[in-house]
């Protein structure tokens, strides 16, 4: 492509010559000079012109190139900001994560993280913030960094409020190589006695467990507070970058960091339904943990707002249908608080709510899922306490009536040495007894022998006395007659 420019570039300077030397003779010299001072103008600015062009089209490639990165980079952010629905891998924005973040902020209250216990005299925990100490730095180091900012009013926990304390531990949290402190072992509820801005001091607002006081004079590595206790989640447990499928629609779940956290320290059930959640059921599974996948064969609404405007002073987040009360549940009010379903649409529903909508017809199933319950740890740490009081008031009452039956049992054992001393001597009258029953059984046999051996005598001498009355009855009969034929007169 140069050298065809070249070449033209060289035709027209020759044609330019041939036409100066045609139009010479009808020229004047200052006609001729001052064309040939334009072509040798145009001769020198062509080459500067040229790279001027070639300059103007890098620049522009540029131009187009940093266009389309601004394009991109806005295309970015905006999916950094508001997430991409039609790519679930790349995961929420950051406005969703914010809201999300907030709204955990809200409900999980304030955290003090990092305390490292200093001290424990009279049933009382000192803690100073390590954070603030390995900022302080050495004194008159000048590379030291900067002292934190003083927490709200000079204190680093509000005197007198309830808080939780949790042992933590190092762990090392997937796609993460350092170890991150988190708490694995509850030490109970205190009660902030005083704070500096650096150090708090705390004390037990109930009596602590014996396992706690063993783990609290074991020096914990370092102590966490909250304000409010944590909330259960299924999202912390699954792995990293785990999108939810048929066979477990929550994600796959971490299971090397559920052993961690959790074996040896739960039961064996309770590591098995973190191991199991959102996996598939079993039919040997409680009704709490079943959930049901259905698709929609007709499209479907329900409403989930209550029209009901519950006062300031009325608690609750639902009524008693199920629909929400509270403001921050409802649904936009330009959906009238209506969910609408379309045909194949698929949801997880509790399988209580599942089969009311199949009984209507308008959905089938399409899978069964083992969701764990998720735990309320202000009501469990409340039950537990209160098993835990009645355990000992059964111990209690279960020490006092064993030593009652202690007593019982040894009293009853003496009762059966001195019954078996009563006995042994009752055996020993037995076999007398036996012995003089037998004499007498045997005696009283020869006698009822004898007896009747004498009846068969008696019997035997009653008929011979009989025979011997009759004969004699004879004998005198005969006599008297005999008397009666002498002495009757002639």
């Amino acid at each position: 492509m140069q050298f065809a420019l070249l070449g033209l570039l060289i035709v027209l300077l020759i044609g330019f010559f041939v036409v100066v030397w045609k139009a010479s003779s009808d020229w004047r010299w200052y006609n001729i000079v001052a064309v040939c001072f334009i072509m040798l103008l145009v001769m020198i600015f062509l080459f500067p012109t040229a790279g001027v062009l070639q300059s103007r089209q890098a620049w522009h490639k540029i131009k187009e190139d940093l266009e389309r990165r601004i394009e991109d980079v806005r295309e970015e952010n905006r999916t950094l900001k508001y997430g991409d629905a039609t790519d679930p891998s790349a995961g929420e924005g950051a406005l969703e994560l914010d809201r999300k973040l907030l709204k955990i902020g809200i409900e999980t209250g304030r955290r003090w993280r990092n305390l490292r216990m200093q001290n424990v005299a009279n049933n009382q925990v000192v803690l100073v913030d390590q954070t603030a100490l390995a900022a302080a730095g050495v004194p008159g180091d000048p590379n030291a960094p900067a002292e934190p900012a003083a927490a709200a009013d000079g204190v680093l926990v509000p005197e007198q409020s309830v808080v939780y304390g949790f042992a933590e531990e190092a762990v090392a949290l997937p796609g993460q190589t350092n170890q991150v402190p988190l708490p694995t072992f509850y030490l109970g509820e205190f009660r902030v006695v005083s704070s500096t801005a650096t150090q708090v001091t705390i004390a037990p607002l109930t009596q602590l467990e014996p396992i706690q006081l063993q783990a609290i004079n074991n020096q914990p590595a370092s102590w966490s507070l909250y304000e409010l206790l944590p909330l259960d989640s299924h999202l912390p447990f699954l792995a990293e970058g785990s999108l939810p499928s048929d066979e477990n629609f929550l994600g796959r779940v971490n299971e090397d960091l559920i052993r961690r956290l959790l074996e040896g320290r739960v039961t064996d059930d309770t590591l098995n339904e973190y191991l199991r959640d959102g996996g598939s059921r079993d039919s040997n599974d409680p009704e709490l943990t079943k959930w049901t996948m259905i698709e929609f064969i007709e499209d479907y609404q329900i409403q989930v707002d209550s029209p009901d405007q519950p006062g300031i002073l009325e608690g609750g987040f639902f009524d008693g249908s199920g629909r929400a009360l509270d403001s921050r549940l409802k649904r936009a009010e330009a959906d009238n608080g209506v969910v609408r379903f379309k045909k194949t649409d698929r949801i997880v529903v509790k399988i209580e709510a599942a089969n009311q909508i199949i009984d209507q017809g308008v959905a089938e199933i399409r899978n069964e899922y083992f969701v764990r319950p998720l735990n309320d740890y202000r009501y469990v740490l409340r039950r537990i306490r209160q098993t835990l009081d009645e355990v000992r008031e059964r111990t209690a009452e279960f020490e006092r009536e064993k030593v009652i039956l202690d007593k019982a049992i040894a009293r009853t054992v003496a009762m059966i040495g001195t019954n078996q001393v009563i006995r042994d001597k009752l055996e020993q009258d037995l076999t007398q007894f036996t012995a003089e029953a037998k004499a007498v059984t045997d005696y009283a046999d020869k006698l009822q022998k004898g007896r009747e051996e004498m009846r068969a005598e008696m019997s035997r001498l009653h008929r011979e006395n009989i025979a011997l009355e009759k004969r004699l009855a004879e004998i005198q009969l005969t006599i008297q007659r005999r008397m009666d034929a002498v002495t009757v007169a002639p």
